[in-house]
C-alpha cells in the first residue's frame, strides 16, 4: 500500500465530490481503491471480509465461495490488500482477512450524495413513487 494511502486513513481525506473537487493527492490516493473494487469477484471478496463475523474471515472460508483457483482468489486479494482496503495475517498455513474500515470510511464519504435544499423540501415522502420528467 503506498505512504498516499495509509495517511488518507488517519484523518478525513476530503469533502464529498458532489462539494467541491477532489484534490490531486486525494485521488490518486483513492484511484487504486477504487479501481479495485471495480471487478466484480473482488467487491464480492470484499464484501465477505467486511461482512465476516467477528470481523475477519479465513481465506479457507473464501475460496470455497467462488468457482476460481486459488491462485486467482490469492491474486484478487492481494489486489485488495495493495488498495488498502483490507488487512492480512498470516496465522500457521492460513491468512487472515479484515477490511480497513477507515479506507472504506474514507471512499463513503467521498461518494456520499447530500440532496440541495430545494431538493429535500420539494424530495417526495418516503415510499412514495417520483415521477419521471
Amino acid at each position: 500500500m503506498s505512504k498516499q494511502a495509509s495517511d488518507l486513513t488517519a484523518a478525513p481525506c476530503c469533502a464529498p465530490l458532489t462539494r467541491r473537487r477532489v484534490p490531486t493527492g486525494a485521488a490518486v490516493a483513492l484511484a487504486p481503491a477504487f479501481k479495485a473494487l471495480g471487478d466484480p469477484v473482488r467487491l464480492q471478496l470484499l464484501s465477505m471480509i467486511a461482512s465476516a463475523e467477528g470481523g475477519e474471515i479465513c481465506v479457507c472460508d473464501l475460496t470455497p465461495a467462488f468457482d476460481l483457483t486459488g491462485p486467482t482468489i490469492s491474486h484478487h486479494l492481494r489486489v485488495l490488500r495493495e488498495a488498502g482496503l483490507v488487512d492480512a495475517e498470516r496465522r500457521g498455513t492460513w491468512v487472515w482477512y479484515r477490511a480497513r474500515p477507515a479506507m472504506l470510511g474514507q471512499l463513503a464519504v467521498l461518494l456520499t450524495v447530500e440532496p440541495a435544499a430545494s431538493e429535500a423540501e420539494a424530495a417526495p415522502a418516503a415510499g412514495t413513487p417520483r415521477a419521471c420528467a
